[in-house]
């Protein structure tokens, strides 16, 4: 019986990938080596490495006057990285806080500069995205910061934060490549590679050039985003296999008809376990207000913690696997990211309606 993981990250891979890692594992395109052997200044890994940007580019459609990054550190050296590099003199930074990765970043933020917290969502115990409205930006402020996707609350922009002429800078590490965005609007985008683009190592930053080589004189030089910039993100060595990973991932993307009609199978993906949710006459609860509710990690509870183990249990039982919900939330967490088939959430799904049935 096939497995399916519910992983909020490291999470799944799409099959063909593993299927092609596994074939060229020993041995990629005839060179006698594995990529994970291969000198990162190689003929074979340079190209690997060509490749994977060239295809991020083409599927985000990212303009030319922007650097894609592969770096190391994940999110969390992001954290760091952002304000050292865009504050550009300036003494404070807008945030928006909407969850536990906005709160990370924050408190990471405040080691550099001075945070204003320009809307939150705390008052609602992070159950929905502020709205616009309610926000107080500086117009001054060195840039804005958000997370379009909380991971752990399962709550989703599905909006644009508009800034004028401050630069937006956003965490996509659990929504990257899953929906379209016009990257144009934005200053700088990160995303760790381990949820919908590859193993666990690796960050993607995409930053306008503009912003590059403002960092103060004390910065280590890893952490100045023109160093990598200028060395083709080969200052030091760079995780090399995950680069590749990722590279399988995207040129997977590119064959399903890329970020487009990912976005199409998301929607069917996510309506079908809300679905389920809202048809089971409040045996199970979602948190999120409806509107925003993310499409990559879906929330949701029964009516006491006993009955969700029971359910977690139950569910392993049929291979639907890493549903416990994280320790800050409790309840389910059901992550379906890209790589999650069509045929994973129907099957949780229908044992949704099956378990309701019986202990409804």
């Amino acid at each position: 019986m096939t497995i399916y993981n519910f992983s909020a990250g490291p999470a799944v891979l799409p099959h063909e990938v593993l299927l092609q890692a596994r074939e060229e594992l020993l041995d990629w395109h005839g060179s006698g080596m594995s990529v994970m052997e291969m000198s990162h200044r190689g003929r074979e890994f340079m190209g690997i490495h060509a490749q994977a940007e060239a295809d991020l580019r083409e599927l985000m459609g990212v303009p030319a006057n922007y650097k894609v990054l592969f770096l190391q550190g994940g999110a969390h050296l992001q954290f760091s990285m952002i304000p050292l590099n865009l504050l550009r003199g300036k003494a404070a930074a807008d945030y928006v806080n909407t969850g536990e990765w906005s709160k990370k970043a924050m408190a990471e933020a405040r080691k550099f500069c001075t945070v204003n917290e320009v809307a939150s969502s705390a008052d609602k115990n992070f159950s929905c995205v502020p709205a616009f409205n309610t926000w107080h930006c500086d117009k001054n402020a060195a840039y804005l910061h958000y997370t379009p996707n909380e991971t752990i609350g399962g709550v989703e922009f599905n909006w644009i934060p508009e800034t004028g002429d401050v630069p937006l800078v956003a965490d996509m590490s659990s929504n990257i490549l899953s929906r379209e965005y016009d990257v144009s609007k934005f200053a700088l985008i990160y995303a760790g590679a381990q949820k919908n683009i590859g193993p666990a190592g690796l960050c993607i930053v995409i930053v306008r050039e503009d912003l590059l080589g403002h960092v103060p004189a004390h910065t280590p030089t890893m952490l100045d985003y023109k160093i990598h910039a200028d060395a083709d993100s080969m200052y030091n060595t760079p995780p090399t296999y995950a680069i590749y990973m990722a590279g399988l991932v995207f040129q997977w993307l590119k064959k399903n008809g890329g970020v487009a009609a990912m976005e199409q199978v998301n929607i069917a993906k996510a309506k079908l376990l809300y679905a389920a949710i809202d048809a089971s006459s409040g045996f199970y609860h979602c948190p999120v207000a409806r509107d925003d509710r993310s499409r990559m990690n879906v929330a949701f509870s029964t009516r006491d913690a006993l009955l969700d183990a029971e359910f977690i249990k139950q569910a392993e039982a049929r291979r639907l696997m890493q549903l416990k919900g994280h320790k800050l939330a409790g309840g389910m967490r059901a992550s379906i990211y890209n790589a999650m088939p069509l045929a994973g959430v129907q099957a949780l799904a229908g044992f949704m309606g099956e378990f309701a049935q019986r202990r409804g």
